[in-house]
């Protein structure tokens, strides 16, 4: 009994110790700001206040909120849905042409251009804020104890090191690609590159053509986004800072990972792994949807959903996946905004919004039909639900890759499936237990963890609260410059000494050799 009042007792000392914090959140908007806002629930629910920065043209990101307090900007982000829906929409018509090298150099491009758009607005926007002497002020005045952000566009980077804050990622992406290529090191051999399609084990043609991307990617980096930030960081943090040292600086990043799905790589020790966060066990339907999915009867139910980002698909496509699903005995939930498709049986109902962790929660669901976005991978994965698998765009066809390699889904290529290859598809996932079998191993792997990913970042989080940051877990590599951080100048340095040792002593050997010989010549003279 005296042991369980002092075990009480300093559980309620720690958790006075760390409530009350304050925290500023620069989210970013869309699909990101789902897995944000969890964060921001829980926060909320120990006790912290949130502040949560938006701008004017905010889609998902509310202004008013029960969880957080919201500083709206009065300028646009470049990040509004407008933006985001003519994006998506160019890049799927560039992918329904084909799949030759010439189309895939045009995806990359437009890729690039619209991130250099999005990027210069970016720039501008943080300008604009700095500017700002009265919303600057009113950041300082609020003494926040650090600033969460998803460094997916680097503006709470970079606000962050202006109010000097202790720095927190929500991240699995940064601004220039995948989070770890930033912090940790990724030996190109067998660490693959976002977009490759490579897994961790390459044959030597896999491992050229992963350094190449990583060349281009590079090139692409330096020319379609740094150069928006050289000026502003230059002013502001002085010639000594440049862009990559203020990711580096970071005190944690929260990884949106988790190695049960990823590939082995090296990490570094504050780098903290929460991927599954946002998933939670099953809660009941709402009842039309519940009725509907009793009504399968022992066939069950298949969800199809592709995200945040696309709400509808061309008319001829869409007809081919209603066609399709109408052949198989299942019930099927289709999330789907476009128009009826003309071909829609009357197992399918389309719904605009559908409580999808829920539903793939529920004893009758057989299938999932996905894009492969982060979110509603890891959800599957946390379930046990196999993956019929249709990327689009960005990282989805790598994710849905993995799930492949484990055994637990199957991808197909949407811009070219007809409805026999897709039916194929959906009867092959449906029928093969493997499948099943080895999507449910993934889940307990998942969840055979000590603490829950959400509560190992939110105790992460009030660490940094704590002790003002962490900086005993930051490398020192954010302060070097990128020749020392590859050791070039050691390297050089060695060569330098090794050329001159080697000519030196080469110099030696020519003047003895030209000495002895020279007296060889005086004695036959």
């Amino acid at each position: 009994m005296y042991w369980s009042w002092i075990c009480f007792t300093a559980s309620t000392l720690y958790a006075t110790a760390v409530s009350g914090g304050k925290v500023l959140v620069y989210p970013i908007d869309g699909s990101h700001w789902v897995n944000m806002e969890v964060i921001i629930e829980e926060l909320h629910s120990r006790g912290h206040q949130v502040a949560v920065v938006r701008t004017n043209d905010s889609w998902y990101i509310k202004e008013k909120s029960l969880l957080y307090t919201s500083i709206t900007l009065d300028a646009e982000s470049g990040f509004g849905k407008d933006f985001i829906t003519s994006f998506v929409e160019q890049l799927l018509k560039i992918q329904r042409e084909g799949t030759t090298v010439w189309n895939r150099f045009k995806l990359e491009m437009e890729q690039a251009e619209k991130a250099s758009t999005l990027h210069e607005k970016t720039g501008k926007l943080l300008q604009w804020m700095f500017e700002n002497e009265d919303l600057v002020e009113s950041f300082r005045n609020a003494k926040y104890d650090l600033v969460l952000t998803d460094p997916g566009l680097p503006g709470g980077v970079i606000l962050a090191r202006y109010l000097k804050l202790p720095l927190v990622f929500n991240v699995r992406w940064t601004s220039h690609g995948e989070g770890h290529f930033s912090i940790a090191p990724s030996p190109l051999s067998y660490v693959p590159m976002t977009g490759t399609g490579l897994s961790d084990k390459m044959n030597f043609f896999e491992r050229v053509f992963n350094v190449l991307f990583f060349v281009f990617s590079e090139y692409q980096i330096s020319k379609y986004i740094k150069p928006h930030y050289d000026k502003l960081i230059q002013t502001y943090f002085g010639s000594d800072v440049n862009y990559d040292s203020l990711f580096r600086a970071a005190d944690l990043w929260l990884m949106r990972a988790d190695f049960v799905f990823e590939f082995p790589r090296p990490t570094m020790p504050n780098v903290i792994y929460m991927g599954g966060f946002q998933c939670k066990p099953a809660k009941p339907l709402p009842d039309h949807l519940e009725e509907f999915v009793l009504n399968s009867e022992e066939h069950g139910f298949v969800v199809m959903s592709l995200g945040t980002l696309i709400s509808e698909l061309p008319a001829d496509l869409a007809d081919t996946i209603a066609a399709t699903f109408a052949k198989i005995p299942q019930k099927v939930i289709w999330r789907y905004k476009g128009a009826k498709p003309s071909t829609l049986g009357n197992n399918t109902l389309l719904v605009d919004w559908i409580p999808q962790n829920d539903l793939l929660g529920h004893p009758k669901i057989k299938l999932f039909v996905a894009h492969g976005g982060t979110n509603g991978v890891q959800e599957a994965i946390y379930h046990g639900v196999p993956i019929l698998g249709l990327p689009l765009i960005f990282d989805q066809r790598d994710n849905l890759f993995r799930i492949t390699v484990k055994g637990a889904g199957k991808v197909l290529d949407i811009f070219t499936m007809d409805q026999d290859m897709f039916f194929q598809g959906l009867q092959e996932v449906l029928t093969d237990p493997s499948y099943r079998i080895n999507m449910q191993k993934l889940s307990r792997l998942h969840k055979d963890q000590p603490i829950k990913p959400l509560d190992n970042a939110i105790f992460w989080i009030e660490f940094v609260m704590r002790h003002k940051g962490a900086a005993h877990l930051r490398t020192e590599s954010y302060k070097l410059p990128w020749y020392a951080y590859y050791s070039v100048d050691a390297v050089l340095c060695l060569a330098a000494v090794v050329l001159v040792s080697v000519v030196s002593l080469s110099a030696f050997i020519y003047c003895l050799c030209s000495k002895v010989c020279l007296k060889t010549k005086c004695k036959r003279d």
